[in-house]
C-alpha cells in the first residue's frame, strides 16, 4: 500500500454521492487522518478560503469529489451555475495542491466530456476529438478544463494529478429529486411515487433507447483508493507529461434506457405501463467507457446493475425521508 493509514488524506465534497462513499471506504480500510469539510465550514469557489485551508491543514493527498452536478433538466436551466461553480472548484483546489505540495491528486471528472458522437467504448484519448452533447455543453467543458489544468501542472511543475472519468454512477447518498437528478435515482422517485399511489402509468423523457452504463458507487470508492495506492511507477505512468492524465472507470454492463425502466419498475415491484414523451430530449445515444487501461492495472467493477438497485431500494425503504 502506498498512502499509510494515518496519511492526510483530504476527501473534498465528503458528503455527496461519491465523497461519502470515499470517506466510509477509507474509515472501514482503516485510515486514520481524513480531512473532509462541510459547505458551510469551505466554500471550495471562493480561493482566500481555499488557500487558508490548505494552509492550516497541509494534506498529503487530494481526492476531489466536489463539484455541481445534475441531470438534463437541471444542465439546461442552470448552465451558468454549472460551469461556474466546477471552474471555480477546480481552479482553487488544483493550484492549492501545486502550492502546498499534495503528493498525489485525484480529480473527478465525467464519462460526458467525450464527444456526442464518440467511437464505442470510448478511449480516453477521444477527448476533444468532435463536438460536444448539447445539454450539458457547460458542464463537460468545466470539467475538461480540470483535466487540461491537471494535464499543464504535470507537464509544467512534475506533479502527479490524475483525472479519474466514471461512468453514470447511482448509489444510496444521491440526489433523487425528479426534477434535478440523473436519470437512474430519478427513475427510482418516480417509479416509487407511481407504486404509492396507485397510478396506472409513468411517462419518461425521450424515446428510451439510448444506451448507459452504470457503476455502483461503492465500487467507484474502490477504485479511486485502488488508483491512489498504486505503486510509485505505475501512478506516474498514468501522469507522465506526454499523456493525458485521465483514466476510465467503468462496470462493462449495458442496457437501454427503456431496459433500466423496465428493471427499476420490476426493483420496486411497479406494474403500470412506460409512455414515453418523444417531445423531450434523449441526451448522447451511446456512452459506453473502455476501462481496459484500468483493467491492466487490475482493477474491475464487482456489483451488478440488479444486485446494487435492490440494496438502493432497499436502504431507501428504511429511510423515513424517502
Amino acid at each position: 500500500m502506498h498512502v499509510a493509514k494515518n496519511a492526510k488524506i483530504y476527501v473534498a465534497g465528503h458528503t455527496g454521492l461519491v465523497g461519502s462513499s470515499v470517506v466510509e471506504l477509507l474509515t472501514s480500510r482503516g485510515y486514520s487522518n481524513l480531512i473532509t469539510a462541510t459547505s458551510t465550514e469551505l466554500d471550495l469557489r471562493d480561493g482566500n478560503q481555499v488557500s487558508e485551508f490548505f494552509a492550516n491543514r497541509r494534506p498529503q493527498y487530494v481526492v476531489c469529489c466536489a463539484g455541481k452536478v445534475g441531470g438534463i433538466a437541471a444542465n439546461n436551466d442552470y448552465p451558468a451555475d454549472f460551469i461556474y461553480d466546477n471552474l471555480a472548484i477546480a481552479t482553487n483546489v488544483i493550484q492549492n495542491c501545486y502550492k502546498h505540495s499534495v503528493e498525489r491528486v485525484i480529480m473527478l471528472g465525467s464519462s460526458c466530456i467525450y464527444p456526442r458522437d464518440c467511437p464505442q467504448p470510448i478511449r480516453e484519448e477521444h477527448l476533444l476529438t468532435g463536438p460536444l452533447e448539447p445539454t450539458n455543453r457547460p458542464y463537460a467543458v468545466a470539467k475538461i478544463a480540470a483535466l487540461e489544468m491537471c494535464w499543464a501542472y504535470n507537464r509544467q511543475f512534475n506533479t502527479q494529478y490524475l483525472t479519474a472519468m466514471p461512468t453514470n454512477l447511482y448509489g444510496v447518498n444521491d440526489n433523487f429529486d425528479v426534477e434535478t437528478s440523473h436519470v437512474l435515482p430519478a427513475l427510482l422517485r418516480k417509479f416509487h411515487i407511481a407504486k404509492l399511489e396507485r397510478r396506472e402509468s409513468v411517462s419518461l423523457w425521450g424515446t428510451g433507447k439510448p444506451l448507459r452504463e452504470f457503476l455502483y458507487v461503492a465500487d467507484l470508492a474502490d477504485a479511486l483508493l485502488f488508483l491512489l495506492n498504486l505503486d510509485p511507477p505505475a501512478f506516474s505512468s498514468l501522469t507522465s507529461c506526454d499523456k493525458i492524465p485521465a483514466i476510465n472507470i467503468g462496470s462493462g454492463e449495458e442496457l437501454t434506457i427503456d431496459a433500466l425502466a423496465q428493471l427499476i419498475a420490476s426493483t420496486i415491484g411497479y406494474e403500470g405501463r412506460i409512455v414515453w414523451d418523444t417531445s423531450q430530449p434523449d441526451g448522447t445515444p451511446r456512452k459506453r467507457l473502455c476501462t481496459s487501461q484500468l483493467e491492466a492495472l487490475g482493477w474491475h467493477a464487482t456489483t451488478s446493475l440488479k444486485d446494487g438497485l435492490e440494496r438502493i431500494y432497499h436502504c431507501l425503504q428504511n429511510d423515513p425521508n424517502w
